[in-house]
């Protein structure tokens, strides 16, 4: 699977290690930045990893920072994305199979690293449901 991957500096380390992961899985990724703890905006990444799902260069994107509210209400500007703050495996699950979410938002500081990557793996190997959720979920874009 093709994986874009992008964060804040709160965000950075997890990247990093979510990276690794992704490798160890077999997934292909594209780093979308940032690149270091300095402080930076997280606009300036959720936006083009927003773009590269949207445009269907990337089956699925994973957005890294403190909360995962900041990333996710940009990602979510953009009318291809479904973005999901996922801070359980269950909660990763559920939005991937009710609601189809093509974009995990991973909130750093409140879920361990070990955690992190168990919330990664549950997304990437749910399927969505259809069926009722189809219909559901064909009714977000305006």
């Amino acid at each position: 699977m093709k994986i874009a991957i992008g964060a804040d500096h709160a965000g950075f380390e997890y990247k990093e290690l979510l990276k690794k992961q992704l490798s160890k899985l077999g997934h292909e990724s594209k780093d979308f930045g940032t690149h270091s703890l300095d402080s930076v905006d997280y606009p300036d990444f959720a936006h083009p990893v927003a773009n590269a799902v949207e445009r269907k260069e990337f089956e699925i994107g994973v957005l890294i920072c403190g909360s995962a509210n900041g990333v996710a209400i940009t990602a979510n500007k953009h009318q291809g994305i479904r973005a999901a703050i996922c801070w359980t495996e269950e909660i990763a699950s559920l939005a991937r199979q009710h609601n189809n979410a093509n974009v995990v938002c991973i909130p750093a500081r409140f879920v361990s690293p070990e955690l992190a990557e168990k919330i990664l793996e549950k997304f990437l190997t749910t399927s969505f449901e259809g069926g009722r959720h189809e219909n559901r979920v064909n009714k977000i874009s305006c």
